[in-house]
């Protein structure tokens, strides 16, 4: 027998119809908000970053090919990875297969992580994925834009992410081991996963100039997390009992 609550079709009718007007509100908030996004002053990028792709070696302005837009998933994947973060796994399930229709928009899509290009690739041909993604390894692309730490950062507690200065070190306790069961996803210890973290970045170009027009990080990336809002509509919502999520070709068919 069910505990929640059950009513009749009138009655759930009624309490739909004002959750409907507090989704609309949301949603008009939302566009607010995409407003203000695409209102916020550019910064140009004049640092020279260089990025190893399918096709050769490639600057940041090349990332667009030949498009006035660019969004840059920054995924974590570290040099000393063996494989990609389940996370960022997952969140690229749902972007592969909008690449194609953002790319017919005007919009160039990269995903960007420090690992070398082999390993990127490897890693993309065993998920089925068809994505470009580039590898910024030895570059500082990902640590001027706080996706990736440095060794004297982490030890100093001092990380600077989503736009404030964290602690990322794990607690000396037992609830170490979960940090511990995450970073064993990758084949590293906690301290080498975490020096790379998700989020994404925008750039336009325009007269030959690479501007930088926003980022977002930690749960800035939900929306881009294609199972969440799915979840987030069915009966028992997230219901997250810790890290349960895999990559789509661990789960036990």
């Amino acid at each position: 027998m069910t505990e929640h609550r059950t009513a009749t079709r009138e009655e759930w009718l009624a309490e739909r119809l004002e959750l409907l007007a507090e989704e609309k509100a949301l949603t008009h908030r939302g566009d607010e908000l995409a407003r203000r996004r695409q209102e916020l002053p550019w910064v140009r990028i004049d640092k020279e970053y260089r990025f190893e792709t399918d096709g050769g070696t490639a600057s940041l302005a090349d990332l667009f090919r030949g498009r006035s837009q660019l969004i840059v998933y920054h995924f974590m994947f570290g040099p000393d990875y063996d494989a990609g973060c389940p996370s960022c796994s997952a969140i690229a399930d749902g972007f592969n297969g909008s690449v194609v229709h953002l790319e017919n928009h005007d919009i160039s899509f990269f995903a960007v992580s420090r690992a070398p290009l082999p390993k990127l690739q490897a890693y993309r041909e065993r998920m089925g994925w068809t994505f470009p993604w580039a590898s910024s390894f030895g570059s500082d692309f990902n640590f001027d834009f706080h996706t990736s730490h440095t060794q004297e950062e982490w030890r100093a507690g001092e990380v600077d992410y989503n736009y404030r200065t964290i602690d990322l070190r794990p607690p000396d306790d037992a609830g170490r081991a979960w940090y511990d069961e995450l970073a064993a996803k990758v084949g590293t210890d906690w301290e080498t996963y975490r020096r790379e973290g998700p989020g994404m970045s925008a750039f336009v170009l325009e007269d030959g100039v690479v501007y930088h027009t926003y980022s977002t990080y930690e749960r800035g990336v939900d929306a881009l997390w294609g199972m969440y809002p799915w979840l987030d509509r069915a009966p028992l919502g997230r219901n997250e009992p810790g890290f349960w999520w895999r990559r789509h070709d661990e789960y036990a068919q």
